[in-house]
């Protein structure tokens, strides 16, 4: 299991990274990433952060936390200079709150994702097909989300992706304890969004690939 799209107390989460690491250790996750909600006028304060507990943290661990960030209702024209601020920071995953329908996300900002090289296109919503095929050129994740709400779109997501050869990723978008996917809950996510097993197991071998690729 990895997930690459969690939440701590430096956002909207509520837990410390220490315990959010052994909470997903004893699910029996190989990697997961905390991409606390962020701006302007607070990356440089959360990315440090986690980079610091990555390095106290990962020594003692059997499961890899990696430090990212989600830019979260950022404006588009902004997005590509706090994604470059980010990496610059030590972010290894830089995620983005993409157009869900359950929040008023500004029109662009898929594109804008995209066009920045951001890692994982959270949620897309809606995610048209023009936007799914640049995902799949430049080998950004669009994500099935195991969040109430944001889960809406999975089908379309699924949909857009097999149609353009996108890589998906499923997240749990964990907040707070309850939230973090089991194997099986993971697995339902994926088949819930209409993929076959065979596509489900390709999309967690893409996921550890990348995750692969970050170590080196």
């Amino acid at each position: 299991m990895i997930d690459i799209h969690t939440h701590t107390f430096f956002s909207d989460g509520a837990l410390v990274p220490a315990e959010q690491l052994r909470r997903v250790e004893v699910l029996g996750y190989s990697a997961v990433a905390i991409t606390d909600h962020a701006d302007s006028s607070n990356l440089d304060f959360i990315i440090p952060r986690i980079v610091r507990a990555a390095e106290d943290l990962n020594p003692v661990s059997t499961t890899r936390l990696i430090p990212g960030i989600e830019l979260t209702h950022v404006p588009p024209p902004l997005i590509a200079p706090l994604t470059r601020k980010a990496r610059e920071l030590g972010a290894l995953i830089v995620v983005v709150h993409g157009e869900t329908p359950v929040e008023p996300v500004i029109p662009g900002t898929n594109r804008a994702a995209l066009e920045a090289g951001v890692d994982l296109l959270a949620h897309p919503g809606f995610i048209s097909e023009e936007d799914a095929r640049l995902a799949a050129d430049r080998k950004i994740f669009l994500e099935l989300s195991g969040r109430k709400g944001h889960c809406l779109t999975n089908g379309h997501v699924a949909r857009m992706a097999e149609k353009t050869g996108a890589r998906l990723a499923v997240n749990a978008d964990a907040h707070d304890p309850g939230d973090f996917l089991t194997a099986g809950m993971a697995e339902k996510v994926a088949l819930g969004a209409g993929l076959g097993p065979e596509r489900y197991q390709r999309l967690r071998r893409e996921m550890r690939d990348f995750v692969e690729g970050l170590r080196r």
